[in-house]
């Protein structure tokens, strides 16, 4: 019978390759660094993920859970989908710095093959993501839903944007929030 090992055991490889992958980005990162990382057999690594596509995919859902956790605190303090979508550009922005931006994005760049499963995981996100904010800017005063949104997603994605880090941080993120309010308003 083939042991099953501790569900913090995956957590651990995960968390080890979460670290890296932002810090490193995918391809940069090999399956041995993660190994040393997480302190765990080589053995125990492929029973938890069996390839690196599926550790990718695991580090991309984990991604996608910290998004919509983003938006819960923002839609939680803020009373109207103005107030709200300005507060997802606050939470963003105080989210951005120290950091590479956002891993979903870095990893999107690195996987450009649309069959690719981490590609595609991607993409399914940001369609979400969108989906999202669509909900909220529907609910606005907007004549044009949708036309807020690719608004707020300009402001969000170059918040994400490794360039930011060239500049003020604490700078950029005010201005964006600035930005978004001016935009929600018009």
């Amino acid at each position: 019978m083939a042991r099953r090992p501790s569900p913090l055991t995956r957590e651990r490889i995960l968390d080890a390759a979460t670290d890296l992958f932002d810090r490193y980005g995918v391809h940069a990162v090999g399956m041995q660094r993660i190994i040393d990382e997480a302190a765990c057999g080589k053995n125990l690594l492929y029973r938890e993920f069996s390839s690196k596509d599926e550790l990718v995919v695991a580090y991309l859902q984990r991604g996608s859970t910290h998004w919509n956790a983003t938006l819960a605190r923002a839609l939680a303090a803020a009373a109207t989908p103005e107030e709200q979508l300005v507060e997802l550009v606050r939470v963003v922005g105080d989210s951005v710095p120290g950091t590479r931006g956002c891993g979903l994005r870095n990893t999107l760049a690195e996987y450009p093959d649309r069959d690719h499963p981490a590609h595609r995981f991607v993409i399914e996100h940001l369609e979400m993501v969108r989906n999202q904010l669509r909900d909220l800017a529907t609910r606005t005063s907007t004549a044009d839903p949708d036309q807020l949104v690719d608004r707020i997603l300009l402001i969000i994605n170059g918040l994400y944007s490794p360039d930011c880090g060239i500049a003020e941080e604490r700078r950029v993120a005010t201005a964006a929030v600035r930005l978004a309010k001016e935009v929600v308003s018009s």
